[in-house]
């Protein structure tokens, strides 16, 4: 059997939003089996609690945020997607602010987290969305699709106007070990020609490069230059992790993106959950072993699994 899993206690991070620029507290407790993600704005009176669930996304420029109008929580996409990337399934995420930390850009920060403060089984199987047609979603000339497969591959296409970038494609294969390894530490990365359009949008107010890879119109800008030479598209991997978690179950399928963002892998999720006869939801039993074996957790990078 693989079991559904939570956090092995309570624990607390600050940071700054990268949009936002303003500093929060999150709080991610354990939560009881099929409790799913769900957040909750401590800052906010009596705010209801909002569950990470593809029909609960609202704006997704820049972003995946949750809920609308005052009581929502953006930028969940890099949490999600560790949450995703480490088999958890249960977990309620306390926040005093409107954004979810950006930490480094990356999901490395979340990921050590989460080592350090240990993961718990459940005594309830996981179960899986497993993807039985291929379904498509376009806008312009960017598209993504979900296929059937025996576990989640995604393959990624970007495409940007620059040097260092042009074209990057990677197929991944999941695993939480591969996640660990080639994925979580990728971080979000942005154009300096873009700073003040987007600053005029009223996003990136908490943007630097502490937490961002920062282009000019030659090189990067960071000192420290990039953690992997296809960092960008490693990175579009964990942001697709995050959004297709939204599904709210691990998912054996396909999924290929070209030139994708938040709202096309939101759009990708809804079709597939409104075309009736494209998926199923079995117990993690009932799939082939090496569905199962991705979500096993490398011991040695996490020595405090409980």
């Amino acid at each position: 059997m693989l079991y559904q899993r939570t956090l092995a206690k309570k624990v607390k991070v600050t940071g700054i939003g990268i949009h936002s620029g303003k500093k929060v507290t999150m709080t991610l407790h354990p939560a009881e089996a099929d409790f799913g993600i769900q957040f909750k704005r401590t800052d906010l009176l009596d705010a209801p609690l909002l569950k990470a669930d593809a029909q609960t996304v609202g704006a997704t420029e820049n972003n995946t945020t949750i809920g609308s109008g005052e009581n929502a929580v953006h930028t969940v996409e890099h949490l999600l997607s560790c949450f995703y990337g480490l088999g958890i399934n249960n977990v309620l995420c306390e926040i005093d602010g409107p954004e979810v930390p950006i930490m480094d850009g990356s999901g490395a920060s979340f990921v050590f987290l989460l080592k350090e403060t240990g993961i718990a089984t459940l005594n309830k199987s996981k179960k899986f969305l497993v993807v039985l047609e291929k379904i498509k979603v376009e806008v312009g000339d960017k598209w993504a699709t979900i296929e059937p497969a025996s576990k989640l591959i995604i393959d990624s296409t970007i495409v940007f106007a620059h040097p260092i970038i042009k074209e990057q494609r990677k197929v991944f294969e999941f695993s939480c070990e591969n996640y660990i390894e080639e994925i979580g530490r990728a971080r979000t990365f942005g154009l300096l020609r873009d700073v003040d359009m987007l600053k005029r949008k009223g996003l990136i107010k908490g943007g630097s490069l502490d937490n961002a890879i920062v282009l000019d119109e030659f090189k990067v800008v960071n000192p420290e230059g990039l953690r992997f030479s296809d960092e960008f598209v490693r990175h579009k991997i964990l942001d697709t992790i995050g959004d297709i978690s939204l599904l709210g179950f691990e998912i054996a399928g396909k999924i290929t993106t070209y030139k994708s963002g938040h709202n096309l892998h939101n759009l990708l999720c809804r079709k597939l959950l409104e075309t009736p006869g494209a998926f199923e939801i079995v117990t993690a039993s009932s799939l082939q072993k090496e569905a199962i074996e991705a979500f096993a957790l490398p011991r040695a990078m996490l020595p405090s699994f409980q």
